[in-house]
């Protein structure tokens, strides 16, 4: 603001000066000074001409100072101490088959989002056996994203611990948990490139080949060659161009071909019509495969083949059950059903 104030004073002072050049050039000429009319325009054009010049120059002074505050911002978001680092003894996770799956294990954890004095998760303790698909269901608020921000240790537990394959999560290397787990949530964030480059961001070096492949393993290739520049076609900021149901395809896609042992799935239908809840729960099928998988969803039919359900209330498993249970009793699958 004080930059603007300058900078309208400056050019109210260059349009002012001409009229009073022409006011005194006047009066002297009435005074039968000898100024002829051609000196006074003459000396209004080289006073325009340097004070405009002299005008832009401090005008640089006033862009100089809102970039310098520009620099500051952009330097003190980069100079920024993340809080989640690797710890001095991390460890990369054991090598293993992505078919495979790997257990996970939360043992009495407790959380609390920073600055919040109320805890998210009180006392959780659940596990995924390798190759098994476990359900979060629950009311909304009830801390079943939560859960899924720990097993990436995208926060630190409070208290508790949170481990894959047996090992503390805040004693692996970030680059290890980013290589085994994926992530597919309710809305898939696609870049505004072409459909082979949103795909291949799972694996920038993966052939086309390999691409094709994940993309028909997700159910998504026809469509994708129906499109006039096929894997070339330019999706469009954030995917605008395709529907729903081709978005979380083309994210299916993606972590197909990152390959990882983990599979973290967030309401990844919870926003889609019948048909293509249809479709992408067939590319889901394919995808979960023997990964061990951990579904978020207040779907029953997102979870009826689950291993087993936990139910989430109030930041706590309520209570579970196995798939065998809810595939018996009607009372517990009429009780799943009211959880999700």
């Amino acid at each position: 603001m004080i930059g603007q104030g300058f900078y309208a004073v400056v050019q109210s002072f260059l349009s002012i000066t001409p009229a009073a050049i022409y006011l005194i050039a006047g009066l002297l000429i009435a005074d039968h000074h000898p100024i002829s009319a051609g000196t006074i325009v003459a000396f209004s054009t080289l006073q325009t001409r340097l004070y405009f010049p002299i005008g832009q120059l401090l005008q640089v002074s006033v862009e100089l100072r809102s970039s310098l505050a520009l620099f500051d911002r952009v330097f003190e978001y980069l100079d920024v101490v993340p809080d989640i680092v690797d710890a001095p003894d991390a460890v990369s996770l054991p090598a293993g088959s992505s078919m495979a799956g790997a257990g996970v294990a939360l043992r009495d954890v407790h959380f609390r989002y920073p600055g919040v004095s109320a805890e998210a998760l009180a006392g959780v303790s659940l596990s995924a056996e390798p190759g098994h698909l476990v359900a979060l269901v629950g009311p909304s608020g009830a801390g079943k994203t939560t859960i899924s921000y720990l097993i990436p240790r995208l926060y630190d537990v409070t208290s508790g611990s949170v481990e894959i394959d047996g090992i503390d999560v805040r004693h692996v290397l970030a680059a290890s948990l980013a290589a085994d787990i994926g992530f597919v949530t309710q809305e898939s964030y696609l870049f505004h490139d072409t459909i082979g480059a949103n795909i291949r961001y799972g694996r920038p070096s993966a052939t086309l080949a390999q691409v094709e492949d994940a993309a028909r393993a997700a159910y998504i290739h026809d469509r994708i060659m129906e499109f006039p520049s096929g894997y070339d076609t330019v999706v469009g900021e954030r995917g605008y161009r395709l529907s729903g149901g081709e978005k979380q395809r083309l994210a299916i896609a993606r972590v197909l071909l990152h390959d990882p042992r983990i599979l973290i799935l967030d309401e990844a239908t919870s926003a889609l019509d019948t048909a293509s809840e249809r479709e992408v729960q067939k590319a889901l099928d394919a995808l979960m495969g023997s990964r061990t998988t951990i579904a978020i969803a207040h779907r029953l039919s997102t979870v009826v083949n689950a291993d087993v359900i936990n139910v989430i209330d109030g930041g706590r498993v309520q209570w579970r059950c196995s798939d065998g249970d809810v595939m018996a009793d009607g009372t517990v699958r009429q009780r799943v059903a009211q959880s999700a």
